[in-house]
């Protein structure tokens, strides 16, 4: 088959990769020059560089000759003649804190499509194709969409929802082997054509292929998020709290009796200053907005993103109000940039907000580093006096008052031993990952005070 996709992100890139292993052709479009150049680089690195998700390059590279990224509208359309399927994978920002999407990228790349598409085949329109909503967007888009083609006269075409289940850092392993495909659609015909695009997962017997309608399968989309945001909202606000409140009660413990239960499950319970990342918080303000536009009630919804929001705001706080710590003039090694381990996206980033805050508080120096999320940081805030950028962990908090660990990159558990053996001034260790959690005796002896989250204060 012939496959189109409009947006080169995360979404978009893995999803073509996969499409061009299941041995489709497929043409990528992004409006970031930059961008296509290192997709379409054939190289490894180059790619990781712009997109680190685990795979991705190797992917891309061993496919070379059935996937191309292009910034040229008119490749996308001289592919129209031949099209089978379209896939939307633009961004959908929440507006502010409204919980209404931002629908002007995707609004605006529909109404190039459909002017596009009503000049196919000579103006006969004789070839159908379907397009298919891959970015995560209100209940009712596909009629939306529906009516934006309809206006612009395009014909013998049929609108899609199938949204997408990834998890950044593991985007490519869940795309080649996903626990379920949703395909949404009205008519037989749109199902026909899907089937043909994920044969290799239809015919699976590892992958439940689920067929419904597109409001279905968008409003899974948001609830699915919302489901799991909602677990870590819960594991933070009640479950850590609980551990926070009394001496002798262990996150690990209480985690080994509740997750035995076979009826809740293990995903989602860990500790952590926060959930960030471009899904969670933006779907559930998204499915919010649009219960309470319906005249329905969203207050369980509200309180997780509240429930959010405040957990890292008390980390942060607990310094002063625990171990009265006075931020000013003080150096601040922050740990982790990226919202989580394994990505460079540093969307909805608890270190972003961190920033924010030190500098409030008039620290003298953060030094920052991640293994990957440097560069993507920096276009937030560049190096300055007071934001320095360093390649290592230890060139980060060999002179610091305090070390913040905000992503659970594994090679962070390893920094008690240069706290203890090369340190000579005791940092106080602010671990909003407890992934030093296993030596905080160690660190309480030679003198570190450690606030953690989802453990009491320790001095």
């Amino acid at each position: 088959m012939n496959i189109l996709y409009i947006g080169g992100g995360f979404v978009g890139t893995a999803s073509a990769a996969v499409s061009a292993d299941s041995g489709h052709q497929t043409l990528v479009f992004d409006i970031d020059q930059e961008k296509v150049d290192k997709l379409g680089s054939c190289d490894r690195d180059t790619i990781e560089s712009c997109l680190f998700e685990q795979g991705l390059g190797d992917l891309l590279v061993r496919n070379k000759e059935r996937i191309r990224f292009t910034a040229d509208y008119s490749e996308v359309e001289a592919l129209l003649d031949t099209v089978d399927a379209i896939f939307m994978c633009l961004p959908t920002p929440e507006i502010g804190e409204t919980g209404e999407s931002n629908l002007s990228y995707y609004i605006a790349a529909a109404e190039s499509l459909a002017g596009a598409l009503v000049k196919r085949n000579n103006a006969t329109q004789e070839k159908y194709i379907v397009i298919v909503n891959k970015s995560t967007v209100p209940i009712d888009m596909v009629d939306r969409t529906a009516d934006i083609m309809d206006a612009a006269g395009v014909k013998h075409y049929g609108v899609v929802s199938n949204p997408e289940f990834l998890v950044e850092g593991k985007a490519v392993e869940g795309s080649m082997k996903p626990n379920r495909v949703v395909v949404g659609a009205w008519k037989q015909e749109d199902f026909e054509i899907m089937r043909q695009v994920y044969r290799r997962f239809y015919d699976s017997p590892t992958s439940d292929y689920i067929e419904v309608n597109p409001q279905e399968a968008a409003a899974g989309k948001l609830l699915a998020n919302y489901y799991l945001f909602n677990k870590l909202a819960v594991c933070f606000d009640v479950i850590g709290r609980t551990c926070e409140a009394f001496d002798h009660v262990q996150f690990e413990q209480l985690r080994r009796i509740i997750t035995t239960d076979n009826r809740i499950g293990s995903w989602g319970f860990y500790d952590s200053l926060y959930a960030g990342g471009s899904c969670f918080i933006k779907d559930a303000r998204s499915l919010s907005h649009q219960l309470q536009t319906k005249g329905k009630t969203a207050s369980l919804v509200n309180e997780t993103y509240l429930a959010n929001k405040r957990q890292l705001e008390l980390f942060v706080g607990r310094a002063k109000t625990e171990a009265g710590f006075d931020w000013s003039g003080k150096t601040v090694a922050l740990l982790g940039l990226a919202f989580k381990r394994d990505t460079n996206d540093t969307r909805n980033s608890p270190s972003i907000d961190i920033v924010h805050m030190l500098k409030e508080e008039g620290v003298k120096k953060i030094i920052a580093y991640d293994p990957a999320a440097v560069p993507m940081f920096q276009k937030d805030f560049p190096a300055s006096e007071q934001i320095e950028y360093v390649t290592h962990e230890f060139e980060a908090i060999k002179e610091a008052d305090v070390i913040i660990v905000a992503t659970d990159w594994p090679q962070f558990r390893g920094l008690a031993d240069i706290i203890i053996a090369e340190l000579d001034k005791k940092p106080l260790i602010m671990d909003g990952r407890r992934m030093l959690q296993h030596r905080y005796k160690d660190l309480q002896h030679v003198g570190c005070k450690i606030i953690a989250v989802g453990s009491p204060f320790i001095s």
